[in-house]
């Protein structure tokens, strides 16, 4: 299958199952095509983007005793893996000029992006709340609209929505291991092992394509769309083991983690 034709079916089809679908092999990247810029992905009805507002926030720890409340926030961790995914297909189809091998990665990562979505959906549904029932926001969607060049996606998705994960993964961790929900606690703890790949592949990337002169920082710094900025990329508790297993150097950690308030799980 065409990369880009896998790229522009995720942002094409209106069923959930069509979205998550592998793109099996072999995987060929022969018609890039040209430039185009996605406004909305398709969804199903049930998925289409709400305010922010309207869609739930995420429960509090003491909440996650609630397995009601559990589902909430595997329901909101659901869509959040999606619109990674989504993401991704748009700065694929934004962007076809971008080398063959960065393309090819983008694909594993995709891969990973639909499986930590059919994890949550899954668990969701297991915890008595199917996907869909609730309200879903759009915010990565949006930010993603900023992305004006590869460096945009690079600095925007990976090094700091994901960068982020390596926090929060780690804290639902904890949340759901205090409520003794195993199952979802061993669900963190794969998406953590691969966020610390995915956050990699941005840092490798962003090495690329940076001019030669500008520092990692400087170059992150500069690809960043407001309201995006270096303390989004960090979780209230900070971690410094998986970015530096990421490839983050020790200044680069070191500025993140001075960079303003951490952010808030929402």
């Amino acid at each position: 299958m065409e990369i880009r034709a896998f790229a522009d079916t995720i942002l094409t089809a209106a069923q959930l199952t069509a979205k998550l679908q592998p793109i099996g092999a072999p995987i060929t990247d022969d018609s890039p095509g040209s430039p185009v810029r996605y406004v909305t992905p398709k969804r199903p009805e049930e998925l289409r983007f709400a305010g922010r507002k309207e869609a739930p926030l995420m429960p509090a720890r003491e909440a996650f005793r609630d397995p009601g409340k559990r589902a909430v926030a595997h329901h909101i961790m659901a869509n959040h893996e999606l619109q990674a995914l989504e993401v991704m297909a748009f700065t694929l189809c934004a962007f076809p000029e971008t080398p063959a091998e960065f393309r090819r990665g983008m694909i594993d990562i995709m891969a990973d992006e639909q499986r930590h979505t059919r994890m949550h959906v899954d668990r969701c549904a297991e915890l008595g709340l199917p996907f869909g029932t609730l309200p879903v926001n759009g915010y990565f969607w949006q930010k993603a609209q900023d992305f004006r060049s590869p460096l945009d996606y690079l600095a925007g998705l990976p090094l700091t929505f994901e960068a982020c994960n390596l926090d929060h993964t780690l804290q639902f961790e904890e949340f759901f291991e205090a409520a003794s929900d195993n199952k979802s606690a061993g669900i963190m703890r794969a998406i953590h092992r691969d966020e610390i790949e995915h956050v990699a592949f941005g840092l490798r990337w962003l090495r690329h394509f940076k001019a030669d002169d500008q520092s990692e920082w400087d170059a992150y710094e500069a690809h960043l769309h407001w309201p995006l900025r270096p303390e989004k990329s960090k979780g209230r508790a900070f971690h410094r083991q998986p970015r530096l297993a990421a490839g983050m150097t020790a200044d680069f950690i070191d500025r993140v983690e001075q960079a303003g308030t951490p952010e808030e799980v929402d």
